[in-house]
């Protein structure tokens, strides 16, 4: 078939109207699983998706799985990892489990002991290495995944000792163990402690050994619950849940750390009760994001670039209640708010620009805990 110059010409410019269409910014679903409690209507994880308008919609049951309250994948994206937040009180403790992805599925893999009791939070890197930190017995357990996505037996358990100010504070409790820039180097949170843990994986005898600084004290009463990274790598933001605060600590050596400000999450006045949960920074390091349960809100955080100080621009209401965590989208589009005592996932609209959020959307959930893209 022959075309005439101008009939290619239009051809080629259709093509790339299309082309621009189809960018990153734009026109593309993402699908993200849900980990839950399960001591009311849910049965596991659940699948769902983000439509490219913001809209969520249900997939389905992925997978039943006992208390799956935090829930990760392999730096593949082929294996999900679930921790079964559990306290036996008979020494079995927590334990954790490994899913192939298939699809809108979860095959199950294997089930491993998690080192300690309650486990709350599970990450792995690239060498396959997984950290879990249990809350209730203030340890963080050590397994590794193969290619196969089968966890080893617990290889190492690494147990915190302290006890900080608060009623809360009568013994560790590791809430987050966090690799630094996906190597074997990890720090851990401690809520009870008070404390920032700093280690590493001995890989030749499969232990966890402890690194200077070793650790790092937080504010009296603070109570550390996660952390984030920000993009430069030399500045760290803690949300602390027990006194609501955002602590920034920055790297001015090698093993040398120091905690500088810190800045308060919720409004000033505010009497109710509050436990600040999750943090999540944006990929350019403009904006950190907060969450509150009790306040029930996203406190939004601009960063100075200069030298990583934190202003409150906005309170964002969570349209729901105990906003445990929330979640940035892939294209840094949208937000996602899971409200654990209301049970439902809330997507707002993100300005790139102004860090603000704009309701978009939200869909009922069974007691949500964690969402993972």
């Amino acid at each position: 078939m022959k075309y005439s110059f101008v009939t290619l010409t239009f051809l080629i410019l259709l093509g790339c109207s299309v082309s621009k269409k189809k960018s990153p910014n734009g026109g593309k679903d993402y699908s993200f699983f849900v980990g839950t409690y399960t001591n009311g209507k849910s049965q596991g994880i659940y699948k769902y998706l983000l439509q490219k308008n913001g809209k969520l919609k249900l997939i389905g049951l992925a997978a039943k799985s006992k208390n799956p309250s935090y829930i990760s994948k392999s730096t593949d994206g082929k294996f999900l990892l679930a921790v079964n937040e559990l306290n036996n009180h008979n020494g079995a403790g927590g334990t954790i489990e490994s899913f192939l992805i298939l699809g809108d599925s979860l095959k199950f893999l294997s089930k491993k002991p998690s080192g300690g009791s309650d486990p709350c939070f599970i990450t792995v890197n690239k060498s396959g290495y997984v950290l879990t930190a249990n809350y209730s017995s203030g340890s963080v357990g050590l397994h590794r995944l193969n290619k196969n996505g089968i966890l080893t037996n617990l290889l190492d358990v690494k147990q915190h000792y302290g006890v900080g100010v608060t009623d809360r504070q009568k013994g560790p409790h590791a809430h987050m163990a966090i690799f630094k820039s996906n190597t074997n180097n990890f720090i851990s949170v401690d809520l009870g402690s008070n404390e920032l843990w700093f280690s590493k994986i001995d890989t030749i005898h499969q232990k966890l050994d402890s690194i200077p600084p070793f650790k790092l004290a937080m504010n009296l009463g603070s109570g550390p619950r996660h952390l984030a990274f920000h993009p430069n790598k030399k500045w760290i933001y803690v949300v602390n849940e027990l006194n609501n605060t955002v602590t920034l600590i920055k790297k001015v050596g090698l093993n040398t750390y120091k905690k500088e400000v810190s800045v308060v999450t919720i409004p000033k006045g505010y009497a109710k009760p509050n436990t600040a949960a999750e943090i999540k920074i944006s990929s350019d390091g403009k904006f950190v994001y907060v969450s509150n349960r009790g306040y029930n809100s996203i406190a939004i955080f601009k960063v100075n670039p200069l030298n990583g100080y934190l202003n409150l621009i906005k309170q964002q209401p969570t349209y729901g209640k105990g906003p445990r965590y929330f979640l940035i989208s892939p294209n840094k589009k949208y937000l996602l708010v899971a409200n654990q005592y209301t049970n439902n996932i809330v997507s707002f609209k993100r300005d790139n620009n102004t860090g603000l959020l704009k309701f978009v959307n939200q869909i009922k959930a069974p007691s949500p805990v964690c969402i993972l893209f």
